[in-house]
């Protein structure tokens, strides 16, 4: 199994050596508390037995996992990821369970030469991420058989996900934006949030038959509010601007820290801190 990282660009690079880590520590709310927006959809897909399919950003291997269930022994699913950290739990847990027709590569999705095999590809939140959109769709539909369908998960805007949106908003009292120059995993959450951006995007990759379907619902965001601040500190807008403000984020962290964690109680419930979330799944055809 090839698991070398066809490509070494500034947003690989920094998602496996700043971000991957992050991600490992809260798993628990990436993997379980996101997965609503990957569960909605999913459950409604049908997939023929013997189909294949490809999951782009697979993560953790979860939703590719789900996939190789849906397609049979006879099917096959490819699940891959820049991160192969993340690989390896999808590949523990289908030896777990059994599955041999789920394989997980470590690539560069922009770049990965693919073989024309599948008859359907999927991405959760792997889509938002990459330096040019239009190239990574192009070669995504190179992977796919005439007729194939694409199906991926976007974040809708921030102001319809106050999850991300109130601890900017709390962060940014104290710190001042990111500069133009700040490491960053790619063009972000909410780089695919415009559906007549994206619409024009999948056109001009090849793709046809572009259709939105909003999911909304409420995500965990901390098994308790303590974990909901660190979470905020660490990742999505909020750990960014904490990031970048660099020794000033530190000298302010427990104002910080106090502001998030008013913010955060009011969501706080038996289940943990849970929160409104909106997302797009969008799908297209592969013409030919």
């Amino acid at each position: 199994m090839d698991t070398t990282v066809d490509s070494n660009d500034a947003f690989t690079t920094f998602w496996n050596d700043v971000l991957a880590a992050k991600f490992e520590r809260f798993r628990n709310i990436l993997l379980d508390g996101l997965s609503f927006h990957s569960a909605v959809p999913l459950a409604a897909l049908a997939l023929p037995s013997g189909a294949n399919a490809v999951d782009v950003g697979c993560g953790w291997g979860d939703t590719a996992i789900e996939l190789a269930r849906k397609v049979g022994p006879a099917g096959k699913v490819v699940g891959l990821d820049c991160c192969d950290a993340f690989l390896e739990k999808g590949r523990r847990d289908a030896a777990a369970e059994g599955l041999r027709n789920v394989h997980f590569v470590a690539a560069d999705v922009a770049t990965h030469r693919f073989e024309r095999e599948f008859d359907f590809a999927f991405s959760r939140f792997g889509m938002m991420f990459f330096a040019n959109p239009v190239a990574a769709m192009r070669n995504v539909r190179s992977a796919l058989e005439p007729g194939a369908t694409l199906m991926f998960i976007t974040w809708r805007t921030i102001d319809d996900n106050p999850w991300l949106g109130l601890p900017k908003a709390a962060v940014s009292r104290f710190l001042p934006p990111p500069g133009d120059d700040g490491q960053t995993c790619g063009p972000g959450p909410f780089s695919m949030a415009n559906p007549d951006v994206v619409r024009e995007q999948l056109r001009a990759a090849g793709f046809a038959d572009v259709a939105f379907e909003r999911v909304d619902g409420p995500v965990m965001v901390g098994r308790d509010v303590e974990q909901a601040v660190a979470f905020q500190l660490a990742l999505g807008p909020a750990g960014e601007i904490v990031r970048e403000a660099g020794d000033l984020a530190r000298v302010r962290q427990p104002e910080i820290e106090a502001a998030l964690r008013e913010a955060l109680a009011r969501y706080a419930t038996p289940d943990g801190v849970r929160m409104a979330s909106s997302s797009w799944t969008i799908t297209a055809r592969n013409p030919a």
